[in-house]
């Protein structure tokens, strides 16, 4: 205990030096410990693979698809008009990412730190998940986008708000990266199995649901989200209930809070990896309607091609990854190996993707199956991240970490929808000019379909290798395999 109150005092990096004086009891405590059995219950796992990852990204999966598509078509919602719904709610959800991450570090109740939110979460997710597709008639079209933009950014800081607590307990319940590993692994296939089915399925269910009298078929597909939502959010609640162990005191102070943080040098190259992963996986996706379009001029096979896409990225991550982690033991490895296989099949590709759609499509397949498995190995990098600042500065920022990762990614996901947008435009594309694009288009939508990626594939291969948080990985195993055996004492 009295190592405990050093910590406390003294911060994680001071109280490791003593460490170093442990006696040989501790050292085998700390072996013991090693060899245990799993820190946190199956229940745990499932839970907290499931929680973002099951009902709630169904919910995410049909908004992104087809809530578009609503504004425009059922309630005549110019597009011009829905364009900057979307953008002023994405703005806003971007920037309230590290404050949800500093609220959630520093919140205090007799349910733990991360928890309580697990409770709240399922009721605004489904509130805001439903109100949105319900139309209540305004006659005007202001009120109309109104509405949806309250609605929509609503569900947007719902999402914020359970995702930094969801990411942040993962390393405060465990500390084996093993095991992180594996959960995390669980949680990405439930996230392909999820996204796939409201992605793809969303037209048959709510047909569905409006041939047997609904109104609108949105509306009881969202309710059956939002229950499968309360089993996963309640059963983390449940699963997690003194699981948040290895936590010191937060920095209190927001801006000392994110200094903390960011004074190390360190840490950038993870924060570099992660908007350069959610760009290179979004630029192959987001420009794959315009290449089967505009590029190989055939926009009768973009269902079959889309299809291709979505199949490659399930298989990625509910078979594909396990093996890979398995294969190159590290989530750091793994990342390396899933940019370095998929720059391969974009660089064939590039070069020879329109000589055959068969050979188009097996290719896209092939690194659909490596590439989409980036989205989940980039969150490994926040378990280190949030590791190395507990090393350093002795004060845990589980959420703060999470939030910058979730500003980071969502700062990359506005430059592959805008980006892609902004070189078409440079490029001389002429909208609807099938098969009569000029040269400089060409090229451009095959750069952003195939080239792009690669470029930022290569950068996050360079952030993995040359991260230099990796230089104290004997010192932080040591930090947490201490943590774990006093904590088990």
């Amino acid at each position: 205990m009295e190592n405990n109150s050093v910590a406390r005092k003294a911060g994680v990096g001071e109280a490791f030096k003593s460490f170093q004086s442990a006696s040989a009891n501790d050292g085998e405590r700390v072996n013991t410990t090693k060899k245990s059995n799993s820190e946190v219950s199956t229940a745990f796992k499932w839970f907290h693979a499931t929680s973002v990852n099951g009902g709630a990204m169904m919910i995410a999966a049909v908004l992104a698809s087809y809530l578009s598509v609503y504004m425009t078509d059922t309630l005549r919602i110019p597009a011009a008009t829905a364009s900057l719904i979307m953008f002023i709610s994405t703005l806003w959800d971007a920037i309230n990412d590290p404050m949800m991450g500093i609220i959630a570090d520093n919140t205090n109740t007799k349910w733990g730190r991360y928890r309580p939110y697990f409770v709240i979460a399922p009721i605004a997710l489904t509130f805001f998940g439903t109100m949105v597709w319900i139309d209540w008639g305004f006659a005007s079209t202001a009120m109309k986008a109104i509405y949806i933009l309250i609605m929509y950014i609503g569900y947007g800081m719902t999402v914020t708000m359970f995702t930094m607590p969801q990411m942040a307990i993962l390393p405060a319940a465990v500390k084996k990266d093993q095991e992180r590993n594996k959960i995390i692994t669980m949680g990405a296939g439930s996230c392909a199995v999820a996204f796939t089915i409201g992605n793809t399925f969303t037209p048959n269910i709510t047909a569905f649901f409006e041939s047997h009298g609904f109104s609108n078929g949105y509306v009881p597909y969202m309710l059956i989200c939002g229950v499968l939502a309360f089993i996963s959010f309640w059963g983390l609640f449940k699963a997690s209930e003194g699981h948040e162990r290895y936590l010191t005191e937060p920095e209190k102070n927001p801006l000392k809070g994110l200094g903390m943080v960011l004074r190390h040098k360190e840490v950038y190259p993870n924060i570099i990896a992660w908007i350069c992963a959610s760009m290179g996986y979004g630029l192959m996706f987001a420009s794959s309607v315009y290449y089967m379009m505009y590029y190989y001029e055939r926009p009768d096979l973009i269902p079959v091609y889309m299809g291709v896409i979505s199949i490659g990225a399930l298989v990625s991550m509910v078979v594909a990854m396990p093996i890979v982690l398995k294969v190159f033991k590290t989530g750091q490895r793994a990342l390396c190996f899933s940019q370095i296989s998929s720059i391969v099949l974009y660089v064939i590709l590039f070069f020879f993707g329109k000589s055959s759609f068969l050979l188009l499509c097996v290719l896209t397949f092939v690194s659909s199956v490596t590439s989409a498995m980036q989205n989940a190995l980039v969150n490994i990098l926040v378990n280190d991240t949030i590791d190395f600042v507990m090393y350093k500065e002795g004060k845990t920022a589980n959420g703060l970490v999470s939030a910058i990762k979730g500003f980071a990614q969502k700062c990359g996901n506005t430059v592959t929808t805008s980006g892609i947008l902004a070189i078409l435009a440079l490029s001389g594309y002429v909208a609807g000019a099938i098969g009569q694009q000029p040269d400089s288009a060409m090229f451009a939508l095959n750069f952003i379909k195939f080239g792009a990626p690669s470029v930022t594939g290569l950068i996050v291969i360079l952030c993995v290798v040359f991260g230099p948080i990796k230089h104290y990985k004997t010192e932080i195993e040591e930090m947490k395999a201490k943590m774990h055996a006093e904590e088990e004492a």
